[in-house]
């Protein structure tokens, strides 16, 4: 991945409404792999006090479109055509993880699959959701 396109994504990550709500922290960035790590916030979570499903699903969407535009060398836009989450565990933690990596990036589709931790106030992480995602690029 060329600096201008790390800077490009970083910007876009860092301009983004939704990730400052979620004050999502960029962990890592290379090209064809992205993680993002979410702390958990009361509006996160279910009665019970584990995240919401509806939270993980957001975090694959936006980790995968990520991955996606990290496969590009150019400036480009993705949009989600197909999203699939399967919930293994209850996800009961401090903070969510995502690890999104590129399966196959065609030159208008690309199909991401994305992991989900959760992470204990220790620190370990606790695979909770497993995802597979297409994306289209549109620019």
């Amino acid at each position: 991945m060329t600096a201008e396109k790390r800077q490009l994504i970083e910007k876009s990550f860092n301009n983004s409404e939704t990730l400052k709500f979620y004050k999502a922290n960029l962990e890592k960035l290379d090209k064809d792999f992205i993680s993002i790590k979410i702390p958990k916030q009361e509006m996160m979570t279910r009665k019970a006090g584990m995240f919401n499903g509806a939270m993980m699903a957001s975090l694959v969407d936006v980790s995968s479109g990520y991955a996606a535009v990290s496969h590009y060398e150019d400036d480009c836009y993705v949009v989600t055509v197909e999203l699939k989450v399967n919930y293994l565990r209850p996800a009961i933690g401090e903070a969510l993880l995502s690890k999104s990596y590129v399966v196959k990036g065609g030159k208008s589709i690309s199909v991401i699959r994305t992991e989900i931790y959760c992470i204990s106030d220790n620190g370990k992480e606790s695979h909770v959701a497993t995802s597979l995602v297409t994306m289209m690029r549109l620019k």
